[in-house]
């Protein structure tokens, strides 16, 4: 009931067991460019046609990270359990992107019912082949020469609508889809709205003080202060990778990190935000080595200078994200390798973490 009240469409919840239709299926729902409701079906999901997997996360809202940074929403859209974007139809891109499902593409198991009118498949539609994306990866190579490349990160600003951080309909949609638990809504908003708080500097230290003493009693964080000591434009240090996928590896202390940071918290461009602060001191597995991702703003392909790493279940939880709090997206954090310590192999993993 509260589903219905508040969901703006979506019959989908986290948890639902649900299978991913046929190709005919659902390149049936979409237009000649393989979109839906301006979503894009990638070549890389045509894999997992046929299969079944739960959902993880309802989709009602996501973070924008190709325009200034945003929360935005959209409808009728999930994530489902373990599976991330290969970049096969991409030239090898190794963002490892969450993939937005529709549910015009899914039905749910154990149950006859169909989706929503609107959702429904237009059968006999031959607006759209395998043919068609895998062409529509690629948009048109304009004067420069530069290849630019098309899939669901880079067109996030069209199949989304605005969302303001105020909003309160997005947090008890977080609660009533089952994406988070009500305690931990709760106990995110509020925080987060003390940070604002603090942020305007009104009695900016003692604030500082009681809030660490609230946020550790109501079981969130501490105030995280990660600007580095090294002057804007400064070198900061680097170093030799040493791991490889599939090894056990320790993230540093705190204090370590943020000691090769740069006020602006980044260590050779790269950002130490707060929602990686929370894994210091824990132990993961490699899960790759990212040498090249499409940068999301301009859909080129960027070869890394210094290649980054992505651990086993290492992700933004966005608890601590100005403007888009709890964001199911899932983003995967990247580390440099000397904010990382080797292991020896048979070292076990943070009980928390699982392989994703």
């Amino acid at each position: 009931m509260l589903l219905k009240l508040f969901s703006r469409g979506n019959t989908l919840i986290a948890g639902d067991l649900v299978e991913v239709r046929s190709a005919e299926e659902i390149l049936a729902t979409l237009d000649e460019h393989g979109n839906l409701e301006g979503l894009p079906f990638m070549p890389e999901m045509l894999a997992y046609c046929g299969k079944q997997m739960r959902v993880d996360k309802v989709a009602h809202k996501t973070c924008d990270t190709v325009r200034p940074v945003r929360g935005r929403t959209l409808l009728r859209a999930v994530h489902l359990e373990g599976i991330r974007c290969n970049g096969a139809a991409h030239d090898g891109c190794q963002a490892l992107c969450t993939f937005f499902w529709k549910e015009a593409w899914l039905k749910k198991v154990g149950t006859a019912k169909p989706v929503a009118r609107s959702a429904q498949p237009s059968t006999g539609s031959a607006r759209c082949t395998v043919e068609t994306l895998q062409r529509e990866c690629r948009r048109p190579v304009g004067p420069d020469g530069v290849v630019r490349y098309r899939c669901q990160a880079t067109d996030l600003p069209d199949y989304t609508g605005p969302l303001a951080w105020w909003n309160p309909w997005q947090y008890i949609m977080d609660a009533v889809t089952g994406n988070w638990s009500v305690g931990h809504v709760l106990r995110v908003v509020f925080l987060g709205a003390w940070r604002r708080v603090i942020e305007t500097g009104v009695g900016y230290r003692a604030q500082i003080a009681t809030y660490n003493v609230v946020a550790r009693s109501v079981g969130g964080r501490p105030w995280c202060n990660l600007v580095g000591p090294l002057p804007r434009g400064a070198p900061t240090p680097g170093s030799e990778l040493n791991v490889a996928p599939g090894d056990v590896v320790r993230i540093r202390p705190r204090a370590e990190i943020v000691a090769t940071l740069s006020e602006t918290s980044k260590n050779r461009g790269l950002m130490f935000d707060p929602e990686m602060e929370r894994y210091c001191g824990s132990t993961h597995r490699v899960r790759s080595i990212i040498t090249r991702i499409i940068d999301e703003k301009t859909g080129a392909m960027i070869d890394m200078k210094q290649p980054c790493i992505v651990l086993q279940d290492v992700y933004c939880k966005s608890d601590y994200s100005k403007q888009r709090l709890m964001c199911p997206r899932a983003i995967v954090s990247y580390w440099r390798p000397l904010w990382l310590e080797k292991l020896p192999a048979d070292t076990p993993v943070d009980p928390q973490a699982r392989s994703s």
